[in-house]
């Protein structure tokens, strides 16, 4: 089984589209098609059902893009602890949301690039709650993530930056979203994300007063909060630092009187045995010196 036939079979189904996966990989469409062709015929297995509106995974595709991921990590390991220029080579995949690509990482990843130039990297954009289970799943090698009131042992997370958690609404119309008393705030809707440390300190601090949401929207993504309260859909939680960098923040405002609840610290998390490899070792490094 070819290594690069494997690398181009990734690069489709990360983007579940033909025409941007063969310019990632730098193949005509055809060309790439002939490759994914080859790796079905090997397998005996269709990897993906595609028409010509839409590309997905079949069952083995999902099954063979677990070993896909795998094997190509194995094969980048092996290729850095052989490299005999003792430089650091490789590749390091991180996950962040698109306010973390905009504010935190800029500065970090132009340093490292001028420090490791032989480092490929591979930068995927998300909802931020879906990193640690994205990391711990092995799909990613480091994640800008908030620091989860529960830390697992296989994870080591290096703080970059605090922020206040922020009640916005919608800056026209807002006062329907006024907090009065705090034992009525199951009566206003919300527009919370499905998990992640912000909605656990909502959900905690509802108990504590007694409230009960019952109008509850939930959002992929801190990005997506800010757009559905700016539609009128409810009061919103969000990272401040995410409000003062979306594009919305003028049609939004922080609510008066609203709940403090614990700031929310971010940072880059990894595993420990991804910081036994030399790439992520080094991004680890430039992000402590930064820090301090």
């Amino acid at each position: 089984m070819n290594h690069h036939e494997i690398k181009n079979f990734l690069a489709v189904a990360e983007t579940l589209h033909f025409g941007r996966a063969s310019e990632l990989c730098h193949l005509s469409p055809s060309a790439l098609t002939r490759s994914i062709q080859r790796l079905e015929s090997e397998l005996g297995q269709a990897l993906f059902l595609r028409d010509n509106r839409q590309v997905q995974l079949t069952l083995a595709g999902e099954k063979f893009y677990q070993y896909a991921q795998k094997a190509v990590r194995d094969w980048e390991d092996i290729c850095e602890d052989l490299g005999e220029d003792g430089e650091v080579e490789g590749v390091v995949s991180l996950y962040a949301s698109v306010t973390a690509v905009y504010s935190i990482l800029p500065d970090l990843l132009e340093a490292y690039r001028a420090l490791y130039p032989k480092v490929r990297l591979n930068l995927r954009t998300g909802a931020a709650e879906e990193s640690i289970d994205k990391l711990l799943a092995g799909d990613i090698d480091m994640a800008v993530a908030a620091l989860p009131d529960r830390q697992s042992d296989r994870i080591d997370f290096l703080p970059l930056l605090t922020t206040h958690l922020v009640f916005v609404g919608p800056r026209a119309g807002g006062r329907e979203y006024a907090f009065s008393d705090m034992h009525e705030l199951g009566r206003l809707p919300f527009v919370l994300a499905r998990s992640g440390v912000s909605r656990s300190r909502v959900d905690q601090f509802l108990r504590g007063v007694g409230a009960h949401a019952v109008r509850i929207t939930e959002v992929s993504g801190n990005e997506g909060i800010l757009a559905m309260v700016r539609l009128g859909c409810g009061v919103g939680v969000v990272p401040e630092l995410v409000l003062e960098r979306s594009p919305f923040r003028d049609d939004l405002v922080v609510l008066d009187g609203a709940p403090q609840l614990e700031p929310y610290v971010v940072g880059l998390c990894t595993t420990r045995k991804n910081l036994a490899r030399a790439s992520v070792a080094a991004m680890w490094q430039l992000a402590q010196e930064r820090a301090q």
